[in-house]
Parts: C-alpha cells; structure tokens; sequence
C-alpha cells in the first residue's frame, strides 16, 4: 500500500446542511407569496329555479330544386312553402315571442353550399342566435 491508499478513506456520511438551507429558503418563499395567492370563487347553481324546458327549433328547409320551406317544429310538422321574404317575416314573428328559439337548416344534399350561406345570411341579419345544420347519421 501506498501512502496516497492510506490516506483515502470511505466517507459513510451525507452533508445534509445545504438541503436544510435550500429547504428553509424555499418555506420562506412559500410564506410570504401564500397569502398573496387569491383563491377562485365559484358561483355555484341554486336550488329553486326552475329550468326551461329546451324550445323545439324552427326547421327551414332547402329543397333540391332550391325552393324554401318553413315548419316551426313546437306547433306543427307540417311545413310551409315560403320565399325568402316570407322566411324573413316568419322568423320575425317567432324571434319577437322567443329570441332564444335556435333555427336550424335542412339542406339537401345535392344543394349548392352557396345557397346554404345564403340562407344563413338571411338568419344572420334577422339576428338570430342560435343557427344550427340539419344532418342525417348513416
């Protein structure tokens, strides 16, 4: 052995001096920004108010041929063949007794997506809120 080899000895011990200083460190940080934290406030639903029943949509319908109907899916499933100003004014007279009342469009397949926005154009200008498409699952 060698003077170097005796010199060297194992070392059984862990310093744990700087892991107490980095954890006093850090629960000083966490005191003085714990209270500058602000906690959410949640509004939470109340009991007693009734919910409305959801309104059945107004349906308008483009048929392939390009031509308008109208059916007001709470009173009737009937529909009504309408022009666009018809449409307009129908959809005046249903908005002006449920603004909320969503309407939604029943296209046919073979119809131009043009004519689509067309009509979602004409919904748009009447304000109406909820405009919804009309699909068929497979």
């Amino acid at each position: 052995m060698s003077i170097r080899d005796s010199k060297r000895k194992l070392m059984n011990e862990i310093n744990v001096v700087p892991y107490i200083d980095v954890m006093l460190v850090l629960l000083v940080i966490f005191m003085i920004t714990a209270p500058l934290v602000n906690s959410g406030q949640v509004e939470l639903p109340q009991i007693g108010k009734s919910l409305k029943p959801p309104v059945a949509p107004l349906e308008v319908i483009i048929k392939a041929d390009n031509s308008l109907t109208f059916r007001d899916l709470a009173l009737t499933t009937k529909e009504q063949k309408v022009n666009r100003a018809e449409l307009i004014e129908a959809i005046k007279q249903k908005q002006a007794k449920n603004t909320d009342q969503p309407v939604v469009i029943a296209a046919d397949k073979s119809v131009r997506y043009e004519e689509v926005m067309k009509v979602m154009d004409i919904l748009q200008k009447q304000k109406v809120k909820k405009v919804g498409l009309l699909a068929t699952q497979k």
